[in-house]
């Protein structure tokens, strides 16, 4: 069993590593480790449970949940700026056509939807799920736990929609309904192993309980692919509007 502490009511933003040494130790590559980061990446993709066990020892030895480590992003961020320059060379995008799709990629998609993700969700885990004490133990999650959260369920679906979508663009982008079938069950994989992911994350707090509400929206995005695709709506062609290609 994993040893409880009992922590005052103060935001946990305070009992998340310090984000100034977070952000300083990014500027120091001897101070990240790079080898465990890929191990990371490696079992979110095939044993992705194991990842959080590795996080529950982190609990044990540093008494906090969250990385203190900036190599998982540093790592994702430059997967991002690959694959940008990747599409921006796919679709001869120059100048401002191509600051425009990094953008997108490492600020909007990444960070932004991922802070504000991370920060819903941190609200409503701490106020809506913890489960009652009787015991006078209280426990509240580290957004920085919620933002870890977001960046292991975020790789997986990089693979998805930003690798093997890349790969499969001259299939899933043509006008028809199988290439938006395709398309559609494409980014229905990649959201539903986000939430997936997500799911674990939030279920391996012990304090909190009903984890398994964020699986939920899984069946709204399964039965939404399946309507776009009947009515031959392709999500690859709208998201390459969408980046005005």
């Amino acid at each position: 069993m994993l040893p409880m502490h009992v922590e005052s009511e103060r935001p946990s933003f305070m009992h998340s590593p310090s984000l100034s040494e977070y952000l300083r130790r990014m500027l120091h590559y001897a101070q990240m480790d790079i080898d465990y980061t890929f191990a990371q990446m490696l079992y979110l993709c095939i044993a992705p449970r194991k990842v959080y066990q590795l996080t529950s020892y982190r609990k044990q030895t540093k008494n906090q949940w969250a990385r203190d480590d900036p190599a998982f992003v540093v790592v994702l961020v430059f997967f991002l700026i690959v694959a940008a320059i990747a599409y921006g060379i796919a679709f001869q995008a120059r100048g401002t056509d191509f600051v425009h799709i990094l953008l997108r990629f490492i600020v909007v998609h990444f960070l932004l939807l991922g802070v504000v993700i991370a920060t819903v969700s941190w609200f409503v885990a701490n106020n809506y799920m913890r489960a009652q004490s009787f015991h006078g133990v209280e426990q509240k999650m580290e957004w920085m736990y919620a933002f870890d959260i977001h960046c292991n369920s975020f790789f997986p679906l990089f693979l998805v929609l930003y690798v093997l979508h890349y790969f499969l663009l001259p299939l899933v982008s043509q006008p028809n309904v199988l290439a938006a079938a395709c398309s559609n069950l494409l980014y229905a994989v990649a959201m539903c192993y986000y939430l997936y992911i997500m799911s674990l994350g939030y279920g391996m707090l012990p304090f909190l309980e009903r984890t398994e509400v964020i699986l939920y929206p899984a069946g709204v995005v399964v039965l939404l692919a399946l309507v776009l695709s009947c009515l031959r709506v392709n999500l690859t062609n709208v998201s390459l509007q969408y980046f005005g290609i």
